[in-house]
């Protein structure tokens, strides 16, 4: 992290270092001050630490330089969100150079007080470690520089996208370091997400983007590629989603003119399915029984196939049909789903699997759980031949790759899905009309006719 800084000429530095801990960061920062790999003539530092039980130690960390370099130091205690809004609201020119910053991860309450606050600085975010990164950039000089370690969920997803917005209306990116592997990097930490490394440069004209990978904590891999900044975030986008290309190479879906439809053009939609069971608990049978239809979880799913009943699973596999759970049921017929969760370095996060009404016999109507997303058309079926199309480009190689660009964690969201681009309705029944003539498919297969479709 103290590696990406870069000399700007500036005789002082003004540093931040927000949720300080022992000082860890700041020391490799004035490390590289000490070998001149960073000059300035004084260094001020601002460290927040909010467990004054650690503060002697982070002093002391501080102190140890005193007699190095020409630096001095504050340690504040307390919340440094409430300390750096009355900072921006009485001191506009807090004017820090650099920030370096391993923030807290942890949702922010809508009854939070950090709401309010933030908002008054005019942040809205749902995060702590958003709100450190946005709280620093606001109190930054001019080019100054911000260096975070950060989980990789804000580069997607509806609720990060104020926060996005702000970043790339305040900030160039400069350089993103992504960790390929969670179990590498932080296999001491049940982390369920990548993390990146991010710096953000205020004030300052975008540019290219320098994006690195490794697997190890040691960078023993690294690799280095620069990325123009539309394929870091694509001028098309509102969602303005922030995408991390692992090869300079363009992917198959970049580059295909064929593959530019919204689902608004298909003319179908995808949802999170509607069934959320513990709120319909008391409604929730182990197996089918008179009055009840057919359950759907992600579990009834292997690979291609749908297996219904699953006897020896610990979910349910039929829900009451009444008045109360009628609202939350889709009449049975083709539907192409997608699991919302997938495991740790899973091979695969986008899986999807058609449903077919002739599973379930002659029901009427079908359970679909929260744990998948649903393609449907105004919550009925497909046609068959779209439905299966939309499965087979959905399990190419081509998009799942496509999506780790801007997905680092375990999640896939209907905002995800809808944001993506698709092959036109027209194709996407060519597609499903390949796979009913095909049968078996495997990985090669399914490739191939993406290629034939992009050739």
């Amino acid at each position: 992290m103290a590696s990406l800084f870069t000399s700007k000429g500036s005789d002082d530095c003004r540093l931040l270092d927000a949720g300080a801990g022992i000082g860890s960061l700041t020391s490799a920062f004035l490390e590289r001050c000490i070998v001149a790999e960073l000059s300035f003539s004084k260094i001020e530092v601002t460290a927040f630490e909010l467990d004054n039980l650690i503060h002697p130690e982070l002093n002391d960390s501080l102190a140890s330089y005193t007699n190095r370099i020409s630096i001095t130091y504050k340690i504040f205690d307390g919340d440094f969100i409430e300390q750096a809004v009355n900072k921006i609201d009485f001191d506009r020119a807090c004017g820090f150079t650099h920030a370096i910053l391993n923030p807290p991860y942890q949702k922010i309450n809508s009854k939070s007080r950090h709401r309010p606050l933030l908002r008054q600085a005019g942040i809205e975010t749902v995060n702590l470690y958003s709100a450190f990164v946005a709280l620093a950039l606001t109190m930054m000089a001019p080019s100054g520089q911000i260096v975070a370690i950060l989980p990789r969920s804000f580069c997607n997803g509806p609720y990060y996208r104020p926060f996005r917005d702000f970043i790339i209306e305040r900030a160039a990116i400069q350089h993103i370091h992504l960790f390929d592997s969670r179990r590498q990097a932080f296999k001491d930490d049940d982390v369920l997400q990548e993390n990146i490394i991010l710096l953000l440069e205020s004030d300052t004209p975008q540019g290219n983007v320098t994006v690195t990978t490794s697997t190890d904590c040691n960078f023993t891999d690294l690799v280095t590629h620069t990325h123009p900044f539309h394929r870091i975030v694509f001028p098309s986008d509102s969602e303005r989603f922030i995408h991390v290309p692992t090869s300079p190479e363009y992917s198959q879906i970049e580059l295909a003119t064929a593959i530019c439809y919204s689902l608004e053009d298909i003319g179908i939609k995808v949802s999170t399915g509607p069934v959320v069971d513990f709120r319909l608990k008391s409604h929730l049978r182990k197996m089918s029984e008179p009055g009840t239809v057919p359950l759907l979880y992600p579990a009834h799913f292997t690979n291609q196939n749908i297996e219904w009943p699953k006897p020896n699973i610990k979910k349910p596999n039929a829900i009451d049909r009444n008045a109360e759970t009628e609202k939350w049921l889709y009449p049975n017929g083709f539907y192409c789903l997608v699991r919302r969760f997938s495991s740790k370095e899973e091979k695969r996060r986008i899986v999807a699997n058609v449903v077919q009404p002739s599973t379930f016999g002659d029901v009427e109507m079908l359970g679909l759980e929260n744990h998948l997303n649903v393609y449907h058309e105004n919550k009925h079926g497909l046609p068959e031949a779209l439905a299966r199309g939309l499965a087979v480009y959905l399990n190419t190689t081509s998009v799942d790759d496509n999506f780790r660009r801007s997905s680092g964690h375990t999640q896939v969201n209907a905002t995800d899905l809808k944001m993506m681009k698709y092959p036109s309705r027209k194709a996407l029944i060519g597609l499903g009309e390949w796979a009913m003539r095909c049968g078996e498919m495997t990985q090669t297969t399914i490739d191939e006719q993406l290629t034939n479709l992009t050739a």
